[in-house]
């Protein structure tokens, strides 16, 4: 590879600024292409026991999507995606602000060279702390609206606002926060990949004596979808954990840890896989899309602000 590949041009470094904004966008764009299969995946893995002599309440990812849209129609696979369409402006505009703040303070102790792939990974579990903070309430929010129908106790909440406000009137900031250490632990290894993985593809993607600027989208594309899939390669366990805790009755679990217990005990470990197949079958497309409309963005707020 060639000296001016990839990350291999600190005059190219993006302002926190513009990290931050072409973030939220990238973020918009994951979030309308992926959240109806994300909405299968919470479903799968909070579904309850049965006993052993009723079936379960879905057999598979695509019994899940047709039982969803027959008993709510398509609307049904877009519940509560208000609250993430809202937040995941800030949740990835953060998540890319922190990325690029995780790479300018190791640029310094470098000197201002160039970061390695471990340095870049460095930055993305920085980045994995930054969207965390905000990240919680809105991740609580989105899986009780996605599981109630499922909760047996019918619709107790109206939409992702009314839930959001009951939440915190039932056990405040406690409750709006609760999978703050689920969350943590799912995300800032998993943003580590997601980040370390993207880098290392347009790297390697880039021609010698070019930059990735000179990128095909469909190149983006796949080192962003490529990233997603890494993403939940190690994500998924901690996400099901995460879930559950954040979708449980109050009082019901102490932590994370209280939900690995329970669930091993009474379903075992093929149980921190439920939803694995929309997991995979969103990630692609969804991150895909994330990194595009995140490179689009940043080329034309550098058109605009040089």
């Amino acid at each position: 590879m060639g000296e001016t590949t990839g990350e291999q041009r600190p005059a190219k470094q993006a302002s926190l600024v513009k990290s931050f904004v072409a973030g939220g966008f990238g973020g918009v764009c994951n979030v309308l292409v992926g959240y109806p299969l994300d909405t299968i995946k919470v479903r799968l893995q909070t579904q309850p026991k049965p006993s052993p002599s009723e079936p379960p309440l879905y057999t598979s990812a695509v019994d899940c999507t047709v039982k969803t849209i027959r008993n709510e129609g398509i609307r049904g696979l877009y519940k509560g995606m208000a609250s993430p369409l809202v937040g995941v402006t800030p949740i990835f505009a953060i998540s890319f602000y922190g990325y690029e703040f995780g790479k300018k303070i190791q640029r310094r102790s470098a000197d201002g060279g160039n970061l390695t792939l471990p340095q870049i990974s460095i930055a993305g579990f920085i980045s994995g702390m930054f969207s965390t903070t905000v990240m919680v309430p809105f991740e609580r929010v989105k899986c009780v609206m996605q599981v109630q129908r499922n909760s047996g106790h019918g619709m107790k909440y109206k939409g992702s606002l009314d839930c959001a406000i009951k939440l915190y009137q039932e056990g405040g900031i406690r409750s709006s926060y609760r999978g703050v250490g689920a969350t943590l632990l799912r995300d800032v290894p998993a943003t580590g990949a997601y980040f370390g993985v993207y880098e290392f593809l347009l790297r390697r993607m880039t021609p010698e004596g070019k930059t990735r600027e000179h990128l095909h989208p469909l190149s983006i594309l796949f080192a962003g979808g490529m990233a997603g899939v890494f993403f939940w390669v190690v994500a998924i366990v901690p996400d099901t954990l995460k879930s559950r805790l954040q979708t449980a009755p109050e009082g019901m679990f102490s932590g994370v840890f209280a939900v690995y217990r329970n669930l091993m005990k009474h379903e075992g470990p093929k149980a921190l896989f439920k939803g694995v197949g929309p997991i995979m079958l969103r990630s692609f497309p969804a991150n895909a899309a994330c990194f595009l409309g995140f490179e689009v963005a940043m080329k034309a707020l550098n058109a605009i602000l040089p």
